[in-house]
């Protein structure tokens, strides 16, 4: 790098950020202390060993943790050592991306005084070009995006002095090829830390940026700036507010009764009786509640089973099936994903499929490519196709439909039950709190020895079952001293 050494800056302005850095530089002296400080030793990088380096999960934390005069947990700790990766103190080895502390085998390495931003030398355009060619050369033209935009820049703007700048970033290529593998990885990550330091993508605040109070103000502007553009009326918007809460609100039980009562107040359960997933006829709240909007009824088991009746009466009872594997996809356990979207599948998506549903070419296409490598969401494009159709095609069919009248029919209307003050009042001395988990276990296991103990025991399988453990036990070694 060709740092030039020119006056320091000391202005009024850097003061407040100089007092962090000096504490900052207090704390990583202390862990670079030999006797008592963080252990530095080599770590191998593949085939190559880094010497002198640290890992995320060393006793770094431990550390901090001690030689700072206040408790931190592992994940404060951990913080701290990220904000010194982001001034520019500590360097990563493999991800440069991310100036971070990570709590694994990721290395790390502290940087050289010399680049220690207390040195105040100026970042200059010239050195970042340089170091651009460079790695433009060792790459063969493939750089990160926001490097490959700085590159062009810095291109167009300094073409008379370009020829300068790729001779200078040539030597310096030449030089590194000279040194030592080890040597050459180390340089190359010091380099690479200083500039994503100095010189980070567009819009990603580090650390060292002088304009970090002025980005974070831009961005918080920009929001509120976005959330008060008009986008849509307020009056559109209150009016919604308010048919939202005239629709709900007999149905909300903090502003109306439960009906028949509320058994959280009378321990009456004849309220959860009714309301249970699969109960065989409803209560009339919970069918007009139905007619609310398509997500409502799929989110009754009670009415999704009346709306598969109707399907099954229209011969499309293959949607709402498909959709059900979707979501049980979804939310499904991680061993059997790859088994269920295969399954789903063969049975709603091949050719000749036995549920075969209707979506569109480009929707199967994306569904083909992803069950490739299969994952919870690989359906979600065709799930909401279909979704969709149902929507707009059969709920409407549905609520006008002899299966949802003939349910609204016998549906239930419960009456209130009235409780005088002194039921209520044997009630509540008649409630038990409910048992702990860890007491019902304890009397399980507790249950689980007793009939253990009591059971009879037959000899002939407890003598197998300790022969086979004979059997699989290792011969033990015995050492003979020989005097």
């Amino acid at each position: 790098m060709t740092i030039r050494n020119v006056l320091r800056d000391h202005g009024q302005r850097y003061r407040p950020r100089m007092a962090c850095l000096k504490k900052a530089e207090k704390v990583v002296l202390e862990m670079q202390d030999p006797t008592t400080g963080v252990k530095l030793q080599p770590q191998r990088l593949v085939i190559t060993t880094i010497p002198h380096a640290i890992t995320g999960k060393t006793d770094r934390a431990f550390f901090i943790a001690n030689h700072l005069s206040v408790c931190l947990f592992s994940s404060e700790a951990r913080s701290f050592g990220s904000m010194l990766v982001a001034l520019g103190y500590i360097y990563p080895i493999q991800d440069h991306k991310r100036l971070v502390v990570k709590p694994d085998a990721s290395l790390y390495r502290f940087q050289t005084p010399y680049f220690w931003p207390t040195q105040q030398w100026p970042v200059e355009d010239t050195d970042y070009a340089i170091y651009l060619a460079k790695r433009n050369i060792r790459k063969k033209g493939i750089l990160e995006l926001h490097e490959q935009e700085q590159y062009n820049h810095l291109h167009k703007w300094m073409n008379h002095k370009w020829d300068f700048i790729v001779m200078q970033a040539k030597e310096q290529y030449r030089a590194a090829k000279e040194r030592k593998k080890p040597d050459r990885v180390v340089f190359d990550c010091q380099e690479r830390a200083y500039w994503v330091v100095h010189r980070p993508p567009v819009r990603t605040p580090t650390g060292m940026s002088l304009s970090l109070q002025k980005t974070i103000c831009d961005l918080i502007f920009g929001d509120l700036q976005s959330i008060m553009r008009p986008r849509v009326k307020s009056s559109v918007s209150i009016g919604a507010l308010v048919k939202y809460c005239a629709t709900y609100k007999a149905h909300d039980p903090f502003l109306s009764k439960c009906l028949p009562s509320n058994p959280w107040l009378t321990d009456d359960v004849t309220y959860w009786t009714l309301n249970m997933p699969n109960v065989e006829i409803p209560t009339k709240m919970r069918v007009e509640r139905w007619t609310f909007s398509f997500g409502e009824l799929l989110s009754d088991p009670r009415g999704r089973d009346d709306f598969r009746l109707f399907l099954k009466k229209e011969f499309s009872g293959e949607n709402l099936a498909f959709w059900e594997g979707c979501e049980d996809l979804k939310w499904g356990t991680a061993a059997t994903m790859k088994e269920k979207a295969e399954q789903i599948y063969k049975t709603f998506l091949a050719r000749g499929a036995p549920r075969w549903i209707n979506i569109d070419g480009k929707t199967m296409e994306i569904t083909v490519k992803g069950l490739k490598h299969p994952h919870r969401y690989v359906l979600d494009a065709a799930q909401t196709h279909i979704y969709m159709l149902m929507k707009k095609d059969s709920y409407g069919r549905y609520l006008k439909s002899p299966v949802f009248k003939e349910t609204m029919k016998k549906a239930i209307c419960p009456e209130e039950h009235k409780f005088s003050e002194s039921q209520l009042e044997q009630n509540a001395r008649n409630r038990r709190p409910s048992l702990s988990p860890i007491v019902i276990r304890q009397q399980e296991q507790e249950q689980k020895a007793k009939m253990a103990a009591n059971a009879p025991v037959d000899i002939t399988q407890v003598m197998s079952k300790l022969s086979k453990q004979g059997k699989e036990a290792p011969p033990r070694r015995t050492s003979v001293n020989n005097d």
